[in-house]
């Protein structure tokens, strides 16, 4: 396996030289060529090539075919700007034809990437090629105050690539140590625009999802870039998909929009190569159950089955690394046969009190709250105990805020008494009340 740590950099997909590197049907070519000239009224060369994000070489191979079945026509050049660059434009046929081809399908614009070879680039830049560092981790855990022992079952997890399950009471800060993973990986990959199987074309790229990373420099340092590798990917930082609650079987399967008859990328595809966050697990319609058993074959064989609307069913890479965040015990939301299927179960417990006291100090120094020695003696010595001295990590902010909301609209300035905390820790609590109607 080719090991990389989060900083290095990932092998670009190759960007194709002649018509057949790009193991397309040919007719598709020429047809998603005539609509997006047909939708987007383009005609130069370059323009036509930057709209189907292929080099100017193969473009050309794909008009000089189109031009050779009638469906398009030269124009010459069109400007003195365009370098003797020549012009393009469709004929009566090539229009009628795209009309029809639009008719079928209403993708157009970048050339989709063979599943196979888009599984190939997967394997280049997979999250299961990456050692992540300890310091690396503790960079991007930071800003958490975290137990001691606690980045030393993350490590070996996340550099694992493999499935993680956190657990413990609620507000500790498991949604926050996943996000610190996915920061902790730091470098780029690319996503391709869409991929095609069977002669369907799947929609990838999500800008909600993906983060673009492309360089910027007034040396054309973007432009080498954009050369260096095949444009009908996007080069991004290592995608994090994040669910909750929402997460239900469907959202994992192929999304067919019967419009544009074209196809998008479940969740999990769009997160190949990054991070599947499935947060507040249990907390969803699907039993956890089911969502796991959903998953035995890609957790375990790093592919996934979807399928067409056609009923065919087919493969697709599975590599993404899925950390489950649930408040429940293991024991309760799954049986052993699940269990064994995610790789590491880490529990997140509440900070002790010392861990406690300094996030509360880190916390009132960055709100510019001053601290008072009165306050905390009162807070640990009076409060905590009614709660037999549980702590849990969002609880200093919670309080603080709650304490700034106070002295802001009371006009005063922004202080720590005693008085303050109690009236802070009401809001922190519901009291068992019997409500008399």
């Amino acid at each position: 396996m080719n090991v990389q740590n989060s900083t290095s950099g990932v092998t670009p997909p190759p960007a194709p030289k002649r018509i057949e590197d790009m193991q397309l049907p040919l007719v598709m070519m020429r047809d998603i060529l005539l609509k997006t000239m047909f939708r987007k009224n383009v005609s130069l060369l370059s323009d036509v090539a930057e709209a189907i994000c292929l080099p100017a070489a193969v473009t050309q191979e794909l008009l000089d075919m189109a031009r050779s079945q009638r469906f398009i026509e030269a124009t010459g050049t069109l400007n003195a700007n365009s370098a003797n660059e020549m012009g393009y434009q469709l004929t009566d046929a090539g229009s009628a034809r795209a009309l029809d081809a639009l008719a079928q399908s209403e993708y157009f614009g970048a050339m989709p990437v063979p599943l196979h070879l888009y599984a190939e680039q997967v394997k280049r830049q997979s999250i299961r090629n990456i050692q992540v560092t300890r310091s690396e981790l503790t960079d991007a855990m930071g800003h958490l105050v975290l137990p001691d022992d606690l980045l030393d079952h993350l490590g070996p997890a996340v550099s694992a690539g493999r499935s993680i399950l956190l657990y413990g009471p609620p507000g500790n800060g498991k949604s926050s140590i996943s996000n610190g993973i996915r920061d902790a990986l730091g470098d780029k990959i690319h996503v391709p625009r869409a991929v095609e199987y069977a002669g369907q074309v799947i929609t990838v790229y999500d800008p909600i999802v993906h983060s673009k990373a492309e360089a910027h420099g007034q040396d054309g340092s973007a432009l080498r870039l954009r050369r260096a590798f095949d444009t009908r990917y996007v080069r991004c930082d290592r995608p994090t998909v994040i669910t909750g609650g929402e997460l239900s079987l469907d959202m994992l399967d192929l999304v067919y929009n019967p419009v544009a008859r074209t196809y998008q990328a479940p969740l999990q595809l769009k997160a190949a190569g990054g991070v599947f966050i499935v947060d507040d697990l249990g907390r969803q319609q699907e039993p956890p159950q089911a969502l796991v058993n959903r998953w035995i074959v890609p957790l375990e064989e790093n592919r996934d089955i979807l399928a067409l609307q056609s009923g065919e069913k087919f493969e697709t890479p599975f590599d993404t690394l899925v950390i489950f965040s649930t408040n429940f015990h293991p024991n309760e939301i799954f049986d052993q046969a699940a269990l064994r299927r995610i790789f590491f179960k880490i529990k997140v417990d509440g900070p002790n009190q010392a861990d406690f006291l300094k996030i509360f100090g880190l916390i009132a120094r960055a709100k510019s709250v001053p601290l008072d020695e009165r306050t905390l003696v009162h807070l640990m010595k009076n409060r905590y105990p009614e709660i037999d001295n549980v702590y849990a990590n969002y609880q200093p902010g919670f309080l603080i805020d709650q304490i700034i909301s106070i002295c802001d609209f009371e006009g005063k300035p922004r202080q720590m008494t005693p008085a303050l905390i109690d009236r802070a820790w009401e809001n922190m609590f519901v009291k068992d009340e019997i409500i008399v109607k």
